[in-house]
């Protein structure tokens, strides 16, 4: 990790923070080192140049989505009607209606399982493909992170987590969101994005007044470095020239600035993602696997509560499930994703990428005792589109009240296992990195 600033200051929002640098070895411009950099497969490229992943965080609800139950018992149904899809027989509730016109451009998976009930196992679940929540906390490597390790480093990082800092819980971050047993090498690079589109870098936390914007400015970075160094210890700066270098190429190089850069976007493209940071970063991911990246993680929200000083709205729903479906969290998914999904169809995008869309489990079929839905992992939905996956498909189905999988369970590691088939990553590949064994494609998506 490398740090500039970490002494306090009262900033106009009442924050105290600022920083002398820091810096460790285990960092995710290790990706461009030789020592670490994995050779290309000799099978080539599977069909998908980029996978981008929207992690919704927290866990939405099935029933309240894109797998309505209204035969089921009034506490397990829910208020919402549902409507009919492009897709014949196949009925999404009244909050996502855009997404239930483009029906016939997606497919709908409604048995995934996952086997946690905590936001921060699941999800460590979910992204690498675990059998089972770890005790010891160090999880396999992510999806992102093998995909990298099997791409290697380009001009730009070769996997990245749009969130303005490590997602997780109140409690800590998520222990499956990078390298895990392969070490923080392998952590996707983070880059925050506002509603307004502004960047933020977490793991490079630039003193007050240097931006991501003003990297270009080489004198002013050094001017910043230089007085850096003068306030950090000398010991600690022994590494810090050639980290210094990798990363300073990697946010100065015009590559990086031309996808980062949401401003070369034209207005109206801003404004049908919408003015919320999970619209700009979806935005954002689009160009991102436009400029070829191999591994975008797109974020719904760093934090998954809700009604917590903390928080940024994710999907962790406890106490008013309805009222923020209908007024927050299905509306904006609804706008967003299927904007990304036109966008990427309009451009040409989807035949060379894999769009998944997820979270880590769902919300209880039984409304509790205030009138809400809580965590369930026995049975919840996943949406695909692109390469080569069959629009218009539903694999699975759950039960009459979506409690469980009616047919056979779609695992972490099944998930994990396509979408790295997809992206080039082989039976042979995975066997020689030991990730994911035991996995199969869900074949039923083609």
């Amino acid at each position: 990790m490398i740090s500039i600033g970490r002494f306090t200051t009262r900033t106009c929002q009442g924050l105290t923070r600022r920083a002398f640098l820091r810096i460790g070895a285990a960092a995710p411009f290790a990706w461009g080192l030789p020592s670490v950099r994995a050779s290309r497969a000799a099978s080539g490229l599977g069909q998908a140049r980029s996978i981008l992943l929207v992690w919704l965080g927290g866990g939405p609800s099935h029933l309240d989505l894109f797998d309505p139950k209204p035969k089921a018992p009034a506490e397990y149904r829910g208020p919402f009607a549902t409507i009919a899809t492009r897709t014949p027989g196949v009925r999404f509730t009244e909050l996502v209606p855009r997404l239930a016109a483009m029906s016939d451009r997606l497919a709908l998976v409604r048995s995934n399982v996952n086997f946690d009930a905590g936001h921060r196992e699941a999800g460590s679940i979910a992204l690498t493909g675990a059998g089972a929540a770890v005790k010891s906390g160090v999880y396999p490597p992510n999806f992102g992170s093998i995909l990298a390790r099997h791409r290697g480093a380009g001009d730009l990082p070769p996997f990245i987590s749009l969130a303005r800092g490590p997602i997780g819980d109140g409690v800590g971050p998520i222990q499956g969101s990078g390298g895990g047993t392969w070490g923080q090498g392998y952590n996707p690079f983070l880059v925050g994005c506002s509603e307004t589109g502004a960047l933020s870098i977490p793991s490079l936390r630039l003193a007050e007044g240097i931006t991501p914007a003003r990297l270009a400015d080489r004198r002013a970075v050094l001017q910043e470095l230089d007085r850096a160094r003068r306030l950090a210890d000398a010991g600690a700066l022994r590494t810090w020239d050639e980290l210094h270098q990798k990363a300073y190429a990697l946010l100065s190089s015009p590559a990086t600035h031309a996808a980062l850069d949401l401003a070369r976007e034209p207005a109206a493209v801003r404004e049908a993602y919408g003015r919320t940071s999970f619209g700009q970063s979806c935005l954002l991911g689009r160009r991102l696997v436009e400029a070829g990246v191999p591994y975008v993680q797109v974020n719904w929200s760093q934090y998954v509560e809700v009604f917590y000083p903390f928080s940024d709205y994710g999907w962790d729903t406890h106490a008013d499930n309805f009222g923020l479906m209908a007024e927050w969290h299905g509306p904006l998914l609804d706008r967003v994703l299927a904007t990304l999904l036109d966008d990427l169809h309009r451009r040409g995008l989807l035949e060379t990428t894999l769009l998944l869309c997820m979270g880590e489990f769902g919300r209880t079929p039984r409304i509790n005792a205030i009138g809400s839905r809580d965590h369930w992992h026995h049975c919840y939905f996943s949406i695909w589109a692109g390469a080569g996956i069959q629009p218009g498909r539903v694999v699975g189905e759950s039960d009459a009240r979506g409690e469980h999988p009616a047919t056979e369970p779609i695992t972490p590691a099944m998930v994990g296992t396509t979408v790295l088939d997809r992206a080039g990553v082989s039976s042979a590949d995975r066997a020689a990195m030991r990730v994911l064994e035991g996995g199969r494609v869900i074949h039923e998506l083609f």
